[in-house]
């Protein structure tokens, strides 16, 4: 059905086929573009953001996304961990956005939509507000060019940011972590406590989200068979600009990318690593469009029968240090053997290291602003409690 030419049927969380329902609806009808919006911060982009943008494209054919400038952030939420620049960067390597709009408006309104041709805006089923706590979507719900999506449970900025303030090694852990639980809450900003909408404070893998988010596309003859391995935690700039490196070295790249189990990376990085876990992180790698493929677990050490079984052509690893593998060996000998192994400079030294500092620095102001949201989001939960009791009918007994 489409009133006021826009669409207006629902669609499932998987996305559903992002068409008007056939019947009633002429071919040219059919045919027509839809054009869809999305909006925010984008600060530490993660699986959850590549989930909303997901679900979001799926209801259309062509998603434009928005991204607030530094400044804007600043002024409603608190200051952002990564500049506008990397985040316009990392929000385009999302394979589900067609176009970015850089420094988008924070409060979104028809004037915007109507000015990039778009039908409606699409958000999670979580709320946006602004600085004095209004709804930054109020406009377009009212006036019916809104729609939701659902959101990405047990995983927010926020709580990213609260791992990397406690950097414990809990976070990762299998085993009973009922102490981390308790220091969370008392703490007041890890996993503990979460946004009245994240609804669990650990992400919850199933097959289901894998097959969404993978391509599920072969690689065809012809293809250049490319494999980088490590732990891409916390997916950031550094690892896009590598990934985008490593798809150029050929003319038809088939990117694999070898994800470490969680025991691995600790072994090679110590300290606390790594911040998000081996689900969170395969995700994360999958939704990047220069990503054809994830191998979960792979083994440290490239040998003869990863290389065999995937009929690799080329073997890439960036300017970083190559840890030994647990006997001493050098994991990378048999692609070096080959002769096939690259060493990749992208010209982003930046690490997972270095942004869990850039946290630190700044531990007071994110803490701060970890609790100003937080306090927000219970403040429009309380008043929508209010107004649904006294929209409740009175009891006649």
């Amino acid at each position: 059905m489409i009133k006021n030419g826009h669409f207006s049927e629902q669609r499932d969380e998987a996305g559903g086929s992002g068409k008007p329902a056939a019947s009633g609806c002429n071919p040219e009808k059919r045919k027509r573009i839809v054009r869809l919006w999305c909006d925010g911060c984008y600060d530490m982009v993660h699986y959850g953001h590549s989930n909303q943008l997901r679900q979001a494209k799926a209801m259309g054919d062509h998603l434009i996304v928005g991204v607030h400038t530094d400044a804007e952030i600043s002024k409603h939420k608190g200051p952002p961990v990564f500049t506008q620049e990397e985040r316009y960067k990392m929000v385009r390597a999302i394979k589900w956005v067609d176009e970015i709009v850089e420094g988008a408006p924070y409060v979104t309104t028809l004037e915007t939509l109507d000015k990039y041709n778009c039908d409606f805006c699409v958000h999670g089923d979580d709320i946006t507000l602004t600085v004095d706590g209004k709804d930054t979507y109020e406009e377009v719900k009212r006036e019916g060019r809104y729609r939701e999506c659902k959101r990405t449970q047990g995983v927010s900025t926020t709580d990213l940011v609260g791992r990397m303030l406690l950097m414990t090694k809990a976070h990762h852990s299998n085993l009973d972590n009922s102490n981390y639980q308790q220091h969370t809450d008392d703490f007041g900003k890890g996993p503990g406590t979460h946004s009245p909408w994240t609804g669990v404070s650990q992400f919850l893998q199933t097959s289901q989200k894998i097959i969404q988010f993978a391509s599920g596309a072969e690689p065809q003859p012809g293809d250049t068979i490319i494999y980088v391995a490590g732990a891409f935690d916390l997916f950031h700039i550094g690892h896009v600009d590598f990934l985008e490196m490593v798809y150029k070295q050929a003319e038809r790249p088939y990117v694999i990318v070898g994800l470490h189990f969680d025991q691995e990376v600790n072994r090679y990085k110590g300290k606390n690593y790594p911040i998000m876990n081996i689900h969170e992180r395969t995700l994360s790698v999958l939704a990047c469009r220069y990503v054809s493929e994830v191998v979960i677990g792979a083994p440290y050490a490239v040998g003869k029968d990863l290389l065999d079984h995937f009929k690799v052509d080329l073997v890439c690893h960036g300017k970083t240090e190559v840890f030994p593998d647990k006997d001493g060996v050098d994991p990378y000998s048999e692609p070096r053997l080959r002769g096939i192994f690259r060493t990749i400079d992208s010209g982003n030294s930046l690490t997972t290291d270095d942004i869990v500092q850039r946290i630190i620095a700044n531990r007071l102001q994110f803490e701060a602003r970890n609790q100003n949201k937080e306090a927000k989001e219970r403040a429009v939960i309380e008043a929508m409690k209010k107004r649904e009791q006294q929209d409740l009918p009175e009891d006649p007994f």
